[in-house]
């Protein structure tokens, strides 16, 4: 899989490496406090795609513009089965069709559950947000957690991930490319309809791009985390 973010490789910039265990999985974990060693303004979870890791969403740090908040990027529990380095929230191949996806919602819940205590930063300060596979994983689990907004980039549903009886799903924002021949974009129209169906509070943006994360993408994210986070 091609790596969809378009920027240069910022990994020096990782400052702790941290794991955490929830029943039979575990994931480790890269976080990064605000550039003034204060009281975070907020909380930003990035989870990444199938076959991508925490480092390289966490390349993306330095466009997101947001030096009073803390950071926290994933790696999926999983190895990818095409690469070394690459990690799964679940399988995608045909044959192992969301094999894993379960056991993920549940590791990942706990996960984000358990940043308030570590932290410092309640739910109502956190936003969760994804990629790809990652943004999947942000419309399955976030909108079960009372956070203050969802991201989701290039994303799509899980069948029955969000039905009628779920209430209170966060403020969400909704990023597309018009181009995009691994999601389509018909994936983010079907999300959209989904959310709002619910009540929910919508951004939807398109972009003229293709699988992947720009910084005109970036900008409108950061935008929405901040008056989220007001």
């Amino acid at each position: 899989m091609r790596k969809p973010y378009k920027f240069k490789n910022q990994s020096g910039l990782l400052l702790n490496r941290v794991d955490f265990r929830s029943k039979s999985l575990s994931l480790q974990f890269t976080t990064f406090p605000p550039a003034n060693s204060q009281t975070p303004a907020g909380l930003v979870v990035t989870l990444h795609g199938w076959g991508a890791n925490a480092e390289d969403v966490a390349s993306l740090l330095p466009y997101f513009n947001l030096p009073d908040y803390q950071f926290v990027f994933p790696n999926a529990p999983y190895p990818y089965p095409y690469a070394p380095l690459g990690r799964s929230w679940y399988d995608l191949r045909q044959e192992n069709m969301y094999e894993g996806l379960a056991q993920s919602r549940e590791l990942l819940k706990d996960f984000v559950l358990s940043l308030e205590s570590s932290t410092g930063v309640p739910l109502s300060r956190t936003i969760l947000s994804g990629f790809s596979q990652g943004g999947a994983m942000t419309f399955d689990v976030g909108s079960k957690l009372p956070l203050a907004g969802l991201v989701v980039m290039s994303g799509y549903l899980h069948p029955e991930a969000i039905s009628p009886d779920h209430t209170n799903i966060p403020p969400t924002l909704i990023l597309h490319g018009t181009k995009d021949e691994v999601v389509p974009l018909q994936a983010a129209v079907k999300a959209r309809t989904t959310v709002e169906s619910l009540g929910v509070p919508v951004q939807y943006q398109e972009f003229e791009a293709g699988h992947e994360i720009n910084l005109e993408m970036l900008n409108v994210a950061r935008n929405f985390i901040v008056n989220a986070l007001v």
